[in-house]
């Protein structure tokens, strides 16, 4: 017994970032079972030293296996559950009509939360959750593909800032993710990696999900930690919302079967509510059968405050604000076929709400299946943001064309796709109307940062072992920031001091997990200061007190010349959210000493927090030049098939002239597939062989292709084919003035066989911004969803030979003549 703790005393004195274990985790020392708790301050901790004896016979040695890190006695489970773009009056939870049954029954033997926050934006949203600090902070000052060269907004997560998923990892915890991860960089999403920022690399041993901001739910851009996988491939039933559930429940139940004892944490982040909205014929079928909707969204938006009202979210004398009929048509206006076609949309999109919570509702049975529901902490929140508007009025068929500026598509163009409304046919989205009435009792949008429609969520936490009061509600103010903080509390983990050797920067979230006791059900929030910015529409809470900028565009509006002052050229609101509750009142000509006081506090924490420079641009900063593996490189050869490369990693065609050349070899009998593609169904290229003639192919927003077709079949032996396309705008350098004007303009192309021109015609315009952004880059096949289904289905494989494919692509590059004159005309749009 005295050897025993003798060899115990010299562990615990020789391990530096040790702390004895917990009685329960007790082993003799040394033995294969040992284990041991850290305190957390060094990850991952220093090797320890060998606490048995060696001597030059194993006979007269004593063995000693290090212990196996175990967290803290009591740590539980964590499912940690973040849906999409779903505003505050979207679950049934809270007072919408959309049925939540898992939020629902999760809430009665939990608690209730009515004040926690988001940036506004999601992967801004998604990086403060996972770092418990703020999104500029952590360099998501914007979505990722919005990233600029500036530390708030560059999409890096750096090593200062260490995740959740590594800390519950170093502390002897299985972590996992599933479902969307949108804090990757753009530029880092390829299998060239480096995949640090990607979820293994932050400390996530699994992942099975997408990489980006959305993603065709049928036919997903899907990996399995870092490979590309497609198991929806000859199953046209199959649905990632489903097939996600699965995936986690087989993770969750297989882990339990190894070893019962190692507590779990997953994320689970469903895409939905984002667009597209892709659920079930199941579903659709079922929200069809409710008549949810058929008196419009004014009266959608009275329904849910009604509600809320009844459950006392909302104080009875709590008014709305005006309808924006000059942005929103109201619904006695609008015509029987948008009507009929507004239906439609918000019906896909609340089956889709329905259809994932069910799915979530799955996962917390499978765990309650292995009797770890009562040691499992969940928190379900719902929604990264308010409710997107990026449908813009009429909604849409397909999203990616509002990012390329259309933003509202005639009723009656978009009514073909009516029958098809949620299938794979469709990456659609909903009237901005519905969006107003989801966000309810708030106003505005997902990207007003400025409006609580935007940035305030609700969110229900269940933890039989840790919480008794069920049933229960809470009304504190919170943000995203303040859950990881949470999570190490009651696992009773520390945040560590350095990890791989590199000081972390403070957690700058707040734990609630006072909360979680009865008798603190009304103590005042812990958190009593936050900012908000997004695009340049800002916001400051601080107790009880809320200033922010009026809006000055609705989320579907893209200004040509944005704002060049952010920061001071705003109309300044006041709002005390302790009398009122929904941002309703402006009392900021009553207290101006109130309001130079909390710019002054904005601005202070906008310099602590990286949030400077601030920029007012949208969607031109899709745009802009980032440092991908193909940025500087003007050509690209490519000698074999390969397949899979994302748009962020892939030679952007865009706004430039551009030569592409195939060297080809045509069997006897003649060929046909894919040569090249970028893109798919909603917006991008082709360059393939159909019947052995050469085409090439663009798939404008999947309103109209534009094609070049040789007129005869190529005929068997080498060949050269190539695609000449000279722009004739000034390009994406103009966005470094501030100017969109170089995007998007017009071109001509040509294609030519054998040095031989076949056919030329000119293009009015481009497109301007972006190709469908979860399809990919792929030569001599063609992965997810095609350019042209009335050409060719996938994956189309080329069957003549490919020798060589060479793209040559030639910037504009502006004279100082252009310069002058973009610089006049953008001093002139802004006095």
């Amino acid at each position: 017994m005295k050897q025993r703790l003798a060899i115990l005393a010299l562990i615990l004195g020789l391990g530096v970032g040790m702390q004895s274990p917990p009685p329960s985790h007790a082993e003799t020392s040394g033995s294969p079972a040992s284990t041991i708790t850290l305190d957390g301050k060094q990850l991952p901790p220093p090797p320890m030293a060998f606490g048995g004896k060696i001597e030059e016979q194993a006979i007269k040695s004593t063995p000693w296996w290090p212990p196996r890190i175990v967290p803290p006695k009591d740590a539980p489970n964590v499912l940690l559950i973040i849906t999409d773009d779903a505003g505050f009056g979207v679950p049934s939870t809270f007072g919408g009509v959309i049925p939540t049954e898992t939020m629902d029954a999760l809430a009665k033997e939990g608690l209730s939360y009515t004040n926690i926050h988001s940036t506004a934006l999601c992967s801004p949203t998604r990086a403060a959750l996972i770092t418990g600090r703020n999104h500029h902070s952590v360099g998501f000052g914007v979505i990722s593909e919005q990233s600029t060269a500036y530390p708030g907004y560059n999409s890096i997560i750096t090593k200062d800032k260490a995740t959740i998923g590594r800390i519950l990892l170093e502390n002897g915890y299985s972590t996992s993710w599933f479902g969307k991860d949108h804090n990757v960089p753009a530029f880092q999403a390829s299998v060239a990696g480096p995949f640090e920022q990607w979820p293994n690399g932050l400390g996530f041993e699994y992942f099975y999900g997408f990489v980006g901001g959305d993603a065709n739910q049928w036919q997903p851009n899907l990996f399995r930690n870092t490979t590309q996988i497609y198991p929806f491939d000859g199953d046209p039933e199959w649905n990632l919302v489903t097939g996600m559930a699965d995936e986690a429940i087989d993770w969750i139940t297989d882990l339990h079967q190894v070893d019962s004892s190692k507590p779990f944490f997953v994320k689970y982040a469903p895409g939905a509510t984002h667009a597209p909205h892709h659920p079930t014929k199941e579903w659709v079928e079922k929200i069809e059968g409710m008549k949810l909707f058929n008196d419009g969204y004014e009266a959608l938006r009275q329904t849910i405050f009604e509600n809320q009202k009844k459950l006392g979210l909302v104080p009875e004398d709590t008014k709305l604000a005006a309808w924006p009929a000059d942005k929103l048509k109201p619904w006695d206006q609008l015509s029987d076929d948008e009507k009929k076609l507004f239906i439609r949309q918000v019906e896909v999109f609340a089956a889709y709400a329905a259809y994932n919570d069910h799915e979530i509702g799955r996962v917390v049975q499978a765990i309650e299946d292995i009797d770890e529901l009562d040691n499992t902490l969940i928190i379900y929140i719902n929604g990264d943001n308010g409710t997107s508007a990026e449908g813009g009025p009429m909604g849409t068929p397909n999203e990616v064309a509002w990012f390329n500026g259309i933003a509202e598509m005639p009723a009656e163009t978009q009514m073909q796709w009516y029958d098809v409304w949620g299938t794979e046919e469709t990456y659609n989205h909903m009237s901005a109307g519905w969006s107003w009435a989801f966000d309810t009792p708030f106003d505005y949008f997902k990207q007003n940062a400025n409006r609580l429609g935007g940035i305030r969520q609700n969110m229900v936490v269940s933890w039989p072992n840790g919480i008794s009061d069920k049933g229960g509600r809470r009304d504190q103010f919170m943000h995203v920031i303040d859950v990881v903080p949470t999570i190490l509390e009651v696992a009773g983990i520390e945040q560590p001091e350095t990890v791989d050797g590199i000081k972390q920067s403070p957690i700058e979230g707040t734990s609630f997990a006072y909360t979680f006791d009865k008798a603190n059900a009304e103590l005042p929030s812990r958190h009593k200061t936050q900012y908000f910015e997004m695009m340049g529409q800002w916001a400051l809470y601080h107790d009880g007190w809320l200033l922010s900028t009026e809006v000055n565009r609705m989320p579907w509006e893209t200004p040509g010349t944005p704002n060049p002052d952010p920061l001071n050229k705003q109309v300044l609101q006041l709002y005390d959210l302790s009398k009122d509750k929904n941002q309703s009142t402006d009392i900021a000509k009553d207290h101006p000493d109130k309001v130079k006081e909390l710019k002054a506090l904005f601005i202070e924490e906008a310099k602590k927090y990286q949030v400077f420079p601030m920029d007012a641009s949208v969607t031109t900063r899709l745009a802009k030049p980032r440092p991908s593996i193909t940025a500087g490189r003007s050509e690209f050869v490519y000698t074999k098939p390969m397949t899979g490369v994302p748009q962020g990693d892939s030679p952007s065609l865009l706004n430039s002239s551009y030569t592409i050349t195939a060297e080809i070899v045509v069997p006897e009998g003649g060929a046909e597939g894919m040569i090249l593609t970028s893109g798919g169904r909603f917006a991008g290229y082709g360059f393939y062989l159909l019947e052995s003639k050469p085409v090439f192919t663009w798939n404008m927003l999947n309103l109209k292709r534009i094609k070049w077709e040789g007129k005869e079949a190529l005929a068997p032996g080498k060949h050269t084919v190539e695609f000449d396309f000279k722009y004739d705008g000034l390009g994406a350098a103009t966005l470094a003035y501030g100017s969109p004007s170089g995007l998007g303009q017009s071109g001509t192309g040509t294609l030519k066989v054998d040095g031989k021109e076949v056919t030329s015609q000119k293009m009015d315009h481009t497109i301007p911004t972006i190709l469908q952004w979860d399809e990919a880059f792929d030569v001599g096949s063609d992965t997810l969803t095609g350019v042209y289904d009335a050409d060719y289905k996938p994956p189309f494989p080329l069957t003549a030979k490919l020798e060589k494919l060479t793209i040559r692509i030639d910037r504009p590059e502006l004279s100082e003549a252009d310069k002058k004159k973009i610089e006049a005309a953008m001093q002139k749009a802004s006095d």
